[in-house]
């Protein structure tokens, strides 16, 4: 079986060092012939992708490949993936899945509500508009008889080297209040968790919301992580004083709680992280926040 993945980042690149052993051949795009040469000793085969190139190599693998991992996500205007090789792979005439990395983002500002997969999208953000559009093109193709899309939601995504402990230890850490303000979260190993699952699902595909158990405050899991530092957390600062940039403000313009019932009864994901505090801890006691 041979793995391709439009974009080698945190989420591709942990899913294929956990379980790429499942695939004969994996390779993958990066943006820059740097990160092609740091990849170039592991077993994935980088090629490079970007706006001014596109390795010839890529087609070639698309047309003999069993799975394509989509984390690139789409511009302003369009999927930088879809634009260049949506014909080729829709024209493919031979068993493929995908796996679409998209954001609970798209179901816009819930105001604390629970939404599931069955909640009609409605995105209040562009960065929000594209990727349902993506995921509408991405399903549309695995309408196809020999092929399948899976449309994975995915919240705030936290593992090594980025979370509330590295945050802490670096100073750069905010306990930043919103009142009634909750997000979901998911360990970066239970998203390798899934896209490993939605791989191997039989049937068409579907769309899965891949978020933890608890919905919480921000403010909360930074405590959280100091508490397991034994410092004191930061100081409090209210949304609407707070120097943030306007994406991370962006994100506290919605507020909901995404529900992952579906993601553990029908595709029969055990979460390893439940929540935040398994997943801190866990990173805590393997040296994350320690200098």
């Amino acid at each position: 079986m041979k793995l391709f993945a439009f974009g080698l980042g945190y989420s591709a690149l942990h899913f294929i060092n956990r379980y790429g052993e499942l695939f004969d051949d994996v390779a993958g795009t990066v943006r820059s012939i740097d990160k092609a040469e740091a990849l170039a000793q592991t077993h994935v085969q980088p090629l490079v992708f970007n706006t001014d190139h596109e390795d010839p190599a890529i087609a070639d693998h698309l047309k003999s490949t069993d799975a394509v991992l989509v984390s690139i996500p789409p511009g302003t205007s369009a999927d930088p993936v879809l634009a260049r090789f949506g014909r080729l792979i829709s024209g493919l005439r031979r068993p493929l899945r995908i796996v679409y990395l998209s954001t609970i983002g798209v179901y816009g500002d819930r105001q604390g509500a629970w939404v599931d997969e069955d909640r009609l999208p409605a995105p209040t953000s562009p960065r929000s508009t594209a990727r349902l559009q993506a995921e509408k093109a991405w399903a549309s193709i695995g309408k196809d008889a020999d092929k399948a899309t899976h449309i994975l939601r995915l919240a705030g995504i936290y593992g090594p080297e980025r979370n509330a402990l590295a945050n802490l230890a670096a100073g750069k850490a905010k306990r930043i209040v919103k009142p009634d303000q909750v997000f979901n979260r998911i360990h970066v190993e239970d998203v390798a968790l899934t896209i490993a699952s939605a791989l191997m699902q039989e049937g068409k595909g579907q769309i899965w919301n891949v978020s933890d158990d608890e919905p919480a405050p921000p403010q909360d899991v930074v405590t959280y992580a100091a508490e397991l530092m034994g410092i004191t957390p930061p100081p409090e600062q209210d949304v609407d004083e707070a120097d943030l940039t306007p994406l991370a403000r962006s994100f506290y313009a919605e507020n909901k709680r995404a529900s992952n019932r579906k993601l553990k009864e029908e595709l029969g994901v055990s979460l390893a992280f439940p929540t935040y505090r398994e997943g801190l801890r866990a990173l805590w006691e393997a040296g994350e926040g320690r200098g």
